[in-house]
């Protein structure tokens, strides 16, 4: 699938910054004091903070414009002239304050050293700020405030309250110690170590929770997302069960400006009409691409789109969530891709169930297998099952060039599941009648298919435990005898 993220006006408002990157080989040590001396081969200028954003929305496809504040100065036309060379609209304030940089001086891709220019903004700059951004945010489809602490956002409640009256989504990126004056955002999006200087250090995962919907009550959020670095994301909602994202990183090289990609893939989707948990499962995926990157970098359209290709090819992938999951499957109807669902224990793998799924994955383009948990598959087969762990039954049928997704479920049966999922064709085994099958009702209420296909002859699970049972009773008697 090609996501389309051009549909809709996106502004960006925030502190911006002109990030600078000095970059050489280090051969020595300086005779002065015990530091590498660095032979800067190489300079770079890139768009930092609010503009990282508005360039990783353009990247991604999106039509954006950025209001911010620049010094007038170098740096500051450095700015402008990159903005202009990615054909991103910009209104500036103009300031008595110097444009803000960052320095970075690197060697073989490692950061040696940061230097920040900055001075605190006028009040004045931001009433400026106000004011355009009233007068001209019904222009919009969607606000995106990106705050630093820099003093561009002086006015933002204000701004809020206008994105509210008009019935503008806002997100915001936070900062600080006060979150009352991002009071009815549509979404705020902190970092845990942002998170927890707010509501305090949480002491396990359901205290986590806890915080986390008492800030969405207490500042009248719509939604909370919290990036939480190796333990991926979360999204809390009112009324609603929490979505939780494993990371997507493979290799993390450096996290500069990875939540400007997360907050500009989530805006573009979240404005052109994406479910907010498709739009989350895409900004994870963004920002495991942008972490592998040096410096502050931005993800492409394309390299989203491939990233998200890749999943999708990726033959038995063993989903992290059933939120997660409904995405995927959600991605391929989309396509008008036929997705199939079936269910079973699947305890000793053997060629039998092999046979069965490939042809369950022959009557659509994507085959979802269920599986039974430990403790379901004791309940119906007896205490000395399973013989097989579930992660490993799991990790088995994911090597299966057949299986494209694979999930658990505790139930004693999967209707929920199937119900929750929505599959274009269920699958059952055996002798049953297609009425009789757990989750019939909700596919063929949604227009699905119910089909009963027989197990291959000769294939039993049980009958492979009885045959390695009475092996080792033969042995054993064997033994005794001798």
């Amino acid at each position: 699938m090609q996501f389309d993220f051009s549909n809709a006006k996106i502004l960006v408002v925030g502190d911006v910054m002109l990030d600078q990157y000095w970059s050489g080989s280090t051969g020595r040590v300086s005779p002065e004091a015990p530091v590498p001396v660095v032979a800067i081969e190489q300079q770079q200028q890139r768009l930092g903070g609010a503009a990282n954003v508005a360039l990783n929305l353009k990247m991604l496809g999106a039509q954006v414009s950025l209001c911010a504040v620049r010094g007038a100065d170098e740096a500051g036309e450095q700015l402008q002239q990159l903005l202009q060379q990615q054909q991103i609209p910009a209104h500036f304030v103009i300031s008595s304050a110097p444009t803000i940089r960052k320095l970075r001086v690197l060697s073989r891709h490692q950061q040696l050293l940061r230097l920040d220019f900055e001075q605190p903004l006028p009040e004045s700059a931001g009433q400026d700020m106000l004011q355009w951004v009233l007068e001209h945010l019904v222009d919009y489809d969607l606000v995106v405030f990106s705050d630093y602490a820099k003093g561009t956002l002086q006015q933002i409640t204000p701004m809020l309250q206008a994105a509210q009256r008009l019935g503008i989504p806002s997100l915001v990126d936070p900062k600080g110690s006060c979150y009352d004056k991002y009071q009815g955002a549509t979404l705020i999006k902190p970092n845990m170590a942002e998170f927890a200087q707010i509501v305090g250090a949480s002491q396990n995962e359901e205290h986590f929770h806890q915080q986390a919907q008492a800030l969405l009550t207490q500042l009248n959020l719509a939604h909370l997302l919290i990036t939480r670095s190796e333990k991926g994301m979360a999204l809390f909602s009112r009324d609603q069960s929490p979505y939780l994202l494993p990371t997507q990183a493979q290799e993390v090289f450096d996290v500069t400006g990875a939540g400007d990609t997360v907050m500009a893939t989530l805006a573009a989707a979240m404005a052109n009409g994406y479910a907010l948990p498709e739009a989350v499962f895409l900004a994870n995926l963004a920002a495991g691409i942008v972490v592998a990157k040096v410096g502050t970098a931005t993800v492409t359209h394309a390299e989203l789109n491939d990233k998200f290709s890749q999943k999708q090819r990726h033959q038995g992938y063993v989903a992290p969530s059933e939120a997660q999951l409904k995405v995927l499957i959600s991605q391929a109807q989309q396509q008008n891709l036929k997705v199939v669902l079936t269910n079973g224990c699947f305890d000793l793998l053997h060629s039998g169930h092999v046979r069965y799924l490939d042809e369950a994955s022959k009557l659509g383009d994507r085959l979802v297998v269920a599986v039974n948990s430990d403790a379901s598959v004791q309940a119906l087969k007896g205490p000395s099952r399973p013989v097989v762990p579930l992660q490993n039954r799991m990790e088995l049928l994911a090597a299966l060039s057949c299986v494209d997704w694979v999930i658990p479920f505790s139930e004693a049966t999967p209707e929920r599941l199937i119900c929750e999922l929505g599959p274009d064709v269920l699958v059952k085994g055996g002798d049953y009648q297609p009425q009789q099958i757990a989750g019939a009702n909700c596919v063929w209420a949604k227009g699905g298919e119910v089909k009963v296909l027989h197990f291959w002859e000769g294939f039993s699970t049980s009958k492979i435990i009885q045959r390695i049972e009475g092996s080792l009773n033969d042995v054993q008697s064997t033994k005794q005898s001798s």
